[in-house]
């Protein structure tokens, strides 16, 4: 028998705020966190915008000298994971050490740090190199930092599954603690991609706006006349408890997580399949683990970056997943709001979803002025609304046809 697990605190940093309540109440007043980009000179990069993170002080959280050891994208997860621990009122003590465990994805992690020390490298020579580059560097020492800083010794892990890599960090501690391995579980994502390789590589692609007249309009996912998205920072990180665990000892419950899925395309590096069977075939896959009728989902964050092909195909799969009950859903894409943070994406849309069923409240999408007959959905457009929701998806697909999608129960 599978065990039941919950969501007992969310922790959130993006360019919206630092803090979960800050970030949640700008979204709801469907603020944009998209500006100018001003961590390096972007004068001549074809985009010249991004979500960016401001005012994060990282010594506010972090120790001085652990500073030069952490990449950003590390630093931004600790505080993440010190808000949602915040909020959830876990103290991890050595009866639970040994069962608690930290699953942090991100898709890039320390790009800051490997174009500095290369610079270095070349200048230098290799005796400049930090003795710290690595750690500071590597995807997985999110997980390590917060992990030592805890004193959890649980499962550790983390995946780099670019932009599901959260929701699959989200899912893959809800099976552990499904099926005993942990009672706990301090999970997400984070990212902090806003460097001059960063923001140059995805513009080489032609998959970033270059509304850069406009950076508060940029990001408009469904929205007919959107051109690319929008790089976030940022992070997202959710405490998952077994419900047996959370209840003993009361702790606050925000919502229950009860499906997972996963799938791949099969298709392309970078493109979904026209038909959009990857996102049906996940979608269909989790609210079947969920136990529930499509029917039941009230509300899906949708991975919706503003690429014209993405968005459509997104619809598609929503339609064929939902048949006549897609006229009836609620989707937005807070992307809109926050930029798109790569790995750290899902994470951030699964405390969001947590927190919608929470609070009965649904965040909008922004920036949806010209409809495309491709997208003919409820959107949410432009402002939030109260809503009676029993049931969330949140989907999250990455480049080389990597799929996942998480369900959240309102929890009563």
């Amino acid at each position: 028998m599978t065990r039941r697990v919950v969501v007992t605190g969310v922790g959130l940093v993006c360019a919206l705020g630092i803090g979960t309540e800050q970030v949640w109440e700008r979204l709801l007043a469907g603020a944009s966190g998209v500006g100018p980009i001003t961590q390096f000179d972007a004068t001549a990069f074809d985009c010249r915008i991004a979500a960016e993170v401001h005012h994060f002080d990282p010594l506010n959280w972090i120790a001085k000298k652990d500073l030069k050891k952490m990449g950003r994208f590390i630093q931004i997860a600790v505080a993440a994971a010190e808000f949602a621990m915040h909020m959830s009122g876990l103290q991890i003590g050595p009866e639970i050490a040994d069962s608690t465990g930290v699953y942090i994805a991100s898709g890039i992690g320390g790009f800051d740090i490997i174009e500095r020390e290369h610079f270095k490298l070349i200048e230098g020579g290799p005796g400049r190199i930090s003795p710290f580059f690595i750690p500071a560097a590597i995807i997985n020492l999110a997980s390590g930092f917060i992990s030592i800083r805890y004193g959890a010794r649980g499962p550790n892990s983390a995946t780099a599954t670019a932009c599901s890599a959260s929701a699959h960090a989200v899912g893959d501690s809800f099976r552990l603690i499904e099926r005993g391995d942990a009672e706990v579980m301090i999970c997400g994502g984070t990212e902090a991609a806003v460097t001059p390789m960063g923001i140059g590589g995805f513009a080489a692609m032609k998959a970033l706006s270059t509304r850069n007249e406009e950076p508060q309009r940029a990001s408009r996912p469904f929205d007919a006349e959107r051109d690319g998205f929008v790089v976030g920072e940022g992070a997202g990180i959710l405490i998952l408890e077994s419900l047996d665990h959370a209840q003993k000892r009361n702790a606050p419950i925000i919502a229950e997580l009860v499906g997972y899925g996963m799938s791949g395309d099969a298709n392309h590096i970078t493109q979904p399949a026209e038909n959009g069977d990857g996102a049906y075939r996940v979608m269909s896959a989790a609210i079947r683990d969920s136990g529930i009728d499509a029917s039941q989902v009230g509300y899906v964050n949708a991975h919706g970056t503003s690429t014209p092909l993405g968005d459509a195909i997104e619809t598609l799969a929503l339609k064929r997943v939902f048949g006549e009950h897609a006229k009836k859903l609620a989707v937005s894409s807070t992307k809109s709001m926050t930029g798109h943070l790569l790995g750290g994406a899902g994470g951030l849309e699964a405390g969001i979803s947590a927190l919608v069923l929470r609070d009965q409240k649904l965040p909008p999408t922004i920036n949806y002025e010209h409809p495309d007959p491709a997208c003919d959905l409820d959107y949410v457009p432009n402002r939030s609304r109260a809503a009676n929701l029993e049931y969330a998806l949140s989907n999250s697909f990455g480049f080389g046809g990597t799929n996942a999608a998480l369900v959240f129960k309102r929890w009563r």
